[in-house]
C-alpha cells in the first residue's frame, strides 16, 4: 500500500510519534511519502530577517501566500535549511531512511506560474500581477518510485519548477494530493493542528464534499481532498497529528474525519 502523508507547517504535530508511526508502517511494507509545509518555521525566519510577509484573500474566501522574490527565498531556506533536516533526523532517529526534496530536486514538481491572482484587500477586488507562486501540473513519480525501492522514505516540500526553469510556491496541500494521484496511492492523509474537521466544536467523522462554508486552511485541504477523490485516491482522511500513531489511527478510522465524494456518500448511507 502506498500512503501520501501531509504535515502541517503551523505546529500541533508530535514529530517523534509521527516518525516512530512512518517507521513501524514502512515496516510493515507500506510505502510512505512525506508531504510537508512549514508555515511556521517561515514566519519566524521571515521575522529574524525583516521580510515582511503578506496574505492573497482570493473572493471565494481561499487565503494564500503573496509571493514576492524575498518571500520565495525565505520559504526555501525554512523548508530545505530547518523543517527538512529535522524531520529527517528525527526519521533517522526511528530507523527510517529517508531523503529530503524539494520539488526543484530532478524536476519533481512542476508548475504553471499563476500570472494574475485576484485579491480582496479592503474590500476591493485587486488583480496581483507579480507574485511567484503556481499550481502543480505534474509530479515525476519515477522519481519517487525509484527511491521507494531503494527502500527510501521521500519527504517533499515547495517550491516547484515552472516551464521556463523558475522556482515558484505551490500550496503544499495542494502537492499531497498531486503526488497521491501521480503515484496511484491508495491513501492521502493530512494531518494537523486540530483533531479533524470540527463542526460546533466536534469532528465530523465523514464528510461529503465540497464542504460548503469552509473556508481557510481547511478550505483548501478538501479542494486538494477533492482533487484527491476524483484522481483515484481511494481514501483521504483529515486528522490531528499530535498524539500518538496519528497515520495509523486515522488509516483505521479511529481519529480524524474521512472526506468522502457525494456518490461515496450516498453509497455510505444506503
Amino acid at each position: 500500500m502506498t500512503v501520501v502523508v501531509k504535515i502541517g507547517g503551523r505546529g500541533g504535530i508530535d514529530v517523534p510519534s509521527l516518525c516512530a508511526d512512518i517507521a513501524g508502517l514502512t515496516a510493515r511494507g507500506t510505502h510512505v511519502v512525506l508531504v510537508h509545509g512549514g508555515s511556521g518555521a517561515m514566519e519566524e525566519l521571515a521575522e529574524r530577517l525583516g521580510v515582511g510577509l503578506r496574505d492573497l484573500v482570493a473572493p471565494d474566501g481561499v487565503v494564500t501566500r503573496r509571493t514576492d522574490e524575498a518571500t520565495l527565498d525565505t520559504l526555501t531556506l525554512a523548508l530545505a535549511g530547518r523543517v527538512k533536516p529535522a524531520l529527517l533526523t528525527e526519521l533517522a532517529r526511528h530507523g527510517v531512511r529517508a531523503i529530503g526534496l524539494t520539488g526543484i530536486d530532478g524536476g519533481l514538481l512542476r508548475a504553471r506560474r499563476r500570472k494574475a491572482i485576484r485579491s480582496v484587500e479592503d474590500g476591493r477586488t485587486v488583480v496581483v500581477r507579480d507574485d511567484h507562486s503556481g499550481r502543480i501540473e505534474s509530479v515525476d513519480t519515477s522519481l519517487l518510485r525509484g527511491l521507494l525501492g531503494l527502500g527510501l522514505a521521500p519527504v517533499v516540500s515547495p517550491p516547484a519548477l515552472t516551464e521556463d526553469g523558475n522556482p515558484v510556491n505551490v500550496n503544499a496541500d495542494r502537492v499531497a494530493g498531486a503526488v497521491a494521484v501521480a503515484m496511484g496511492a491508495d491513501r492521502l492523509v493530512f494531518l494537523t493542528d486540530v483533531p479533524g474537521v470540527l463542526a460546533d466544536g466536534a469532528v465530523v467523522r465523514e464528510l461529503r464534499l465540497p464542504g460548503t462554508g469552509i473556508t481557510g486552511g481547511m478550505g483548501i485541504k478538501l479542494v486538494a481532498a477533492g482533487q484527491a477523490l476524483a484522481g483515484g485516491v481511494s481514501r483521504v482522511y483529515i486528522a490531528g497529528g499530535g498524539g500518538k500513531k496519528p497515520i495509523s489511527l486515522a488509516l483505521a478510522g479511529k481519529t480524524g474525519t474521512r472526506v468522502l465524494t457525494e456518490e461515496e456518500a450516498g453509497c455510505a448511507v444506503e
